[in-house]
Parts: structure tokens; C-alpha cells; sequence
């Protein structure tokens, strides 16, 4: 029989529930879903490749598609950072308008090369974020965060998506008498009472998903084709392997 290579183990502090994870740095076998994921234009495709190699480097008893999708991201780049390499280079291309033979507008579109550090990659923050939604003086929502399960069945591209994900993500409802759990109630109970919401309600709401964590980072470059100088963030695990 032949030898066991030992692999380390890494520890990471969930951002959601400040619990603590641990993963091992993907293998061989793992590496060949990694560069699936790294080059699919599917998002769906890019997310599922990554729940299965975070399923097989987590070594917790930890269902990786219960987490909520920021917990997930930042999971990845760190298993990414400790299986591959810290440093990450991305091509961007220069948005700003230039003047062409004809003195039209038009794309610089010259290629700029950025270097990412992947371990200075902090998620964000939002003071103002909260999960408890008051409605009324009386009458509140406590919402849990998306996760990956929830994620990869909505697409998010349409109201009636938006309202879809709201229903998956309540908690539960309170009053001053009661707390109505989700679980109990059936989905048609939990449409019906979105549905008798005014837009102002819905707009709380949707500020609880703005504001959540992410993982993003601010990068400022300048175009050796123009000379132009731009700050964008990027956010997403998909832009952080262009």
C-alpha cells in the first residue's frame, strides 16, 4: 500500500454566525472542478462546481448549501488562496470613450492585467443592515440570509423572483402577541401575507438583502492604451477568476 501525503488543515470564522469552519486545500481531483468553474460563462455551472469541491475540502460535518451564499464566497476564495496561490491575476477592459479616425465616440477597450491579492479580500459590512424588519409599530419580519440552496433556484431576474425569494428567506413573523414561524405555515399562507404588503414594505425588505455581507474589493488601475484612471469594485466569485 502506498504512502498518505498529509494535507494541513485551515480554520475560517463563518461572517454569518461567527462559528468556526475547517477545510483542506482541494486536490488533484478537486483542481480539474475548480478550472470547470474558473472558465464556465454558466453561472449556474460556476456555482455548483464550487459547492462540490467546498463539500469535499470541508471536513466539518457542515451542509455547505445551507450557507448563506456571502459565508460561501468567502469560504471558496480562502480555499482558493490555500490550494492554488494567494495572488490572482484578472483582464479587465478599459470602458472609457475615446475619439476614432471619424471623431466618434467609441470603447477604448484596452487590456489591462490586475493583480488581486486574494487574502486581503475582507468581506463588507453594513452598518444599517439588520434582519429584523419592522412593518408596524406591532408588526415585524425576521428574515435569514440566502443560501446556496436558495440561490441556485432563483434566477432573481423578475418581481414574482424577488417575491419567491423573500418567501424562502423569512424566518418568522411577530407580533405583540405571537412569533409565526415560516416552517409552520404553508407557502401559499406566506404569499398571500407578502402579498397584502405595500411597495414601501418591500423596500425594507430589499434593503435587508442590499446591505448584506459581500465580498468584494475596490481596485483603482490606469489604462496604458488612454491614460485613463477608473476605480471599480469587483464582486462575485466569478469576477475574482476572470
Amino acid at each position: 500500500m502506498l504512502p498518505k501525503l498529509d494535507v494541513p488543515i485551515y480554520e475560517l470564522t463563518l461572517i454569518s454566525s461567527g462559528k468556526k469552519i475547517r477545510f483542506r486545500p482541494f486536490l488533484v481531483k478537486e483542481q480539474k472542478i475548480f478550472l470547470m468553474a474558473a472558465q464556465s460563462e454558466d453561472s449556474k455551472e460556476v456555482i455548483n462546481s464550487i459547492k462540490q469541491v467546498l463539500t469535499n475540502c470541508v471536513v466539518d460535518d457542515t451542509d455547505v448549501s445551507k450557507l448563506p451564499f456571502f459565508d460561501l464566497e468567502n469560504l471558496f476564495l480562502n480555499l482558493r488562496a490555500r490550494s492554488v496561490g494567494e495572488k490572482v491575476e484578472l483582464n479587465y477592459v478599459c470602458n472609457n470613450l475615446v475619439k476614432n479616425d471619424k471623431d466618434e465616440d467609441v470603447q477604448c477597450a484596452g487590456k489591462i492585467k490586475l493583480d488581486i491579492d486574494l487574502m486581503d479580500i475582507k468581506p463588507t459590512k453594513n452598518e444599517e443592515h439588520s434582519n429584523k424588519i419592522m412593518l408596524t409599530d406591532k408588526l415585524g419580519i425576521v428574515m435569514k440570509y440566502p443560501s446556496f440552496d436558495i440561490i441556485s433556484k432563483l434566477s432573481i431576474q423578475s418581481e414574482s423572483d424577488l417575491l419567491q425569494l423573500i418567501i424562502a428567506c423569512i424566518d418568522y413573523i411577530f407580533d405583540e402577541e405571537k412569533m409565526y414561524y415560516a416552517k409552520d405555515s404553508t407557502e401559499q399562507e406566506l404569499t398571500d401575507f407578502i402579498e397584502t404588503m405595500q411597495q414601501s414594505d418591500i423596500a425594507k425588505i430589499q434593503k435587508f438583502f442590499e446591505t448584506m455581507p459581500k465580498i468584494s474589493k475596490d481596485v483603482e488601475f490606469k489604462c496604458k492604451k488612454c491614460g485613463y484612471e477608473e476605480k471599480t469594485t469587483i464582486e462575485g466569485i466569478q469576477n475574482f477568476f476572470g
